[in-house]
């Protein structure tokens, strides 16, 4: 299955993740939808409460730029996608001079709604991180 909407949504997340762009944000994912940051020490949980974290602990990044690339649905029918996608994510965090990076992959479960797909489960998998404060 090679749906052009599954990689715009990918994108648009990265984006209102960069932009910090909360109700952008929220446009990527169902109202039931559970969001999984926990492998960078983040926020884990529905997306209000993620949201009231990201808009928090992002408030106070200068930068960020989420690449997302090799983006693989690896299984489909009509109305549901299992994808998983790298990020590379360069980041200018508070009171640090060097760039910091992070990567790994994004496992989306998608299902699509009359808006076209959404995300309802979200689970970073970070495998690396280089500038990790407090490393």
């Amino acid at each position: 299955m090679s749906d052009p909407e599954i990689p715009s949504l990918l994108y648009r997340y990265a984006r209102a993740v960069d932009t910090k762009d909360w109700e952008l944000y929220r446009s990527v994912f169902t109202d039931d939808a559970h969001i999984d940051y926990s492998s960078a020490g983040f926020a884990t949980g529905s997306v209000d409460e993620v949201v009231a974290q990201l808009s928090a602990g992002f408030g106070t990044i200068p930068w960020s730029m989420h690449y997302i690339t090799n983006i693989e649905v690896l299984a489909a029918t009509e109305d549901r996608a299992t994808v998983r996608a790298m990020f590379y994510n360069p980041m200018q965090l508070p009171g640090m001079a060097e760039t910091s990076s992070c990567g790994g992959y994004y496992h989306h479960e998608l299902i699509h709604t009359p808006d076209g797909w959404r995300s309802r489960r979200l689970v970073e998998e970070n495998v690396w991180f280089v500038g990790k404060p407090g490393s």
